[in-house]
């Protein structure tokens, strides 16, 4: 085909089929409902002269910030709306090293007491461990193998029984656990040594899979905590000295330590991942959620058992004050209207793991919390 044809082409197209259209703006390209929603945002700042507030009596404003807190932590809805952020509610765009150290209005970055490079409370060396453990090939393990047969037999016939691991206090020389599908047998256990008020002691465990580990005693309690399938396994002996020393006669039953999960269907509420209420009640559980979606410590709305345990001789003040402690920030802050419009504001509601909550209830029955700390960065249980 001759130039002067595509010429020809090109003059003769009448429905513009062959021009170039520009790029559509942002507004439009971005989805429409969440160009509106934004727009709200901004209508508030315009007429409050401040962006909406967190936990605040107002449910209006209260659902504005979570608007706005979505928005910011999702990179793909910033970049669509950033070019109609007319006040910059989504921050300036970072184009080089030279903004952010421009912008750096409290001095972290530059060479000042204050910056992140001034290093502070750091030792000069770190003390090790003298021992780190590990798991290596069992030597020895022709002495141990009928041991663990014999368990495996015991465990069939109904002479042993798998039960949940509750307390340090249950490792000793002799008896069996399971720690991640895997049988473990503690052949020895050393010399106890008293540190911050913690016992601790090195252990010989000898493991199914020929395998041993010179582990101490704590860290295979924390293990066996936080393995949701982590199990004690008893012999005939072990069983009936337990059952015995279970509960006995001078023991109060002082009432059920819960868990739940909300059934609501508040967006800001329903959208918050691992949010579960920990409760004390003095009767069943099941009695006392009957009217949750008329109460505001349940948040208005129907609640469901995730799990209860009956409790004696615990002080419920001090259960709640430890439970806050634990768990700190991590508390639900939030405000809700009971039916006549007066405002509460919840404080036994968490966000954290079930399996963290679940260790830290199990650690406070058993009177070992004060030894364990909630990291929420992690979202794990961890040893102080």
């Amino acid at each position: 085909m001759k130039l002067e044809d595509l010429l020809k082409i090109v003059q003769d197209d009448d429905m513009d089929l062959l021009k170039v259209k520009p790029a559509a703006p942002a507004s439009a390209t971005a989805d429409v409902r969440l160009v509106a929603s934004f727009k709200e945002i901004e209508d508030y700042v315009n007429t409050h002269g401040r962006e909406p507030q967190p936990y605040h009596a107002d449910m209006h404003e209260f659902k504005l910030n979570s608007r706005l807190a979505g928005i910011r932590a999702s990179k793909e809805k910033t970049e669509s709306l950033r070019p109609i952020d007319t006040q910059q509610l989504l921050g300036k765009p970072v184009e080089s090293v030279d903004e952010i150290f421009a912008d750096d209005e409290m001095g972290l970055l530059g060479n000042t007491e204050e910056s992140i490079f001034t290093l502070r409370h750091v030792p000069a060396t770190i003390k090790m461990p003298e021992k780190i453990a590990q798991r290596k090939p069992c030597k020895d393990f022709e002495k141990f193998a009928p041991l663990f047969a014999q368990c495996k037999e015991e465990l069939a016939a109904g002479v042993r029984e798998m039960r949940s691991f509750t307390g340090e206090q249950q490792i000793k020389v002799g008896h069996f656990f399971v720690l991640h599908g895997v049988m473990a047998y503690v052949a020895e256990v050393g010399e106890k040594e008293v540190k911050n008020k913690k016992v601790n002691a090195r252990l010989r465990c000898i493991f199914e899979n020929e395998t041993e580990s010179n582990m101490l005693l704590r860290s295979l309690a924390t293990e066996l905590y936080k393995d949701p399938s982590g199990r004690r396994i008893l012999d005939a002996h072990d069983k009936a000295l337990e059952e015995l020393e279970l509960i006995k006669e001078e023991d109060k039953a002082t009432g059920y330590v819960y868990v739940l999960r909300s059934a609501s269907k508040v967006p800001e509420i329903a959208s918050i991942e691992h949010l579960y209420k920990i409760g004390f009640s003095t009767v069943p559980v099941e009695v006392r959620i009957k009217n949750a979606k008329q109460e505001p410590t349940y948040l208005m709305a129907p609640v469901k058992i995730v799990s209860a345990y009956q409790c004696y001789n615990l002080n419920p003040q001090k259960f709640e004050a430890l439970l806050h402690t634990f768990f700190g920030k991590y508390c639900l802050s939030v405000q809700v209207a009971d039916s006549a419009g007066a405002m509460h504001t919840p404080r036994e509601w968490f966000i954290a793991p079930l399996a963290s909550i679940e260790m830290a209830v199990q650690l406070l029955i058993n009177g070992e919390i004060v030894h364990y700390r909630y990291d929420g960065d992690a979202q794990d249980v961890v040893e102080r």
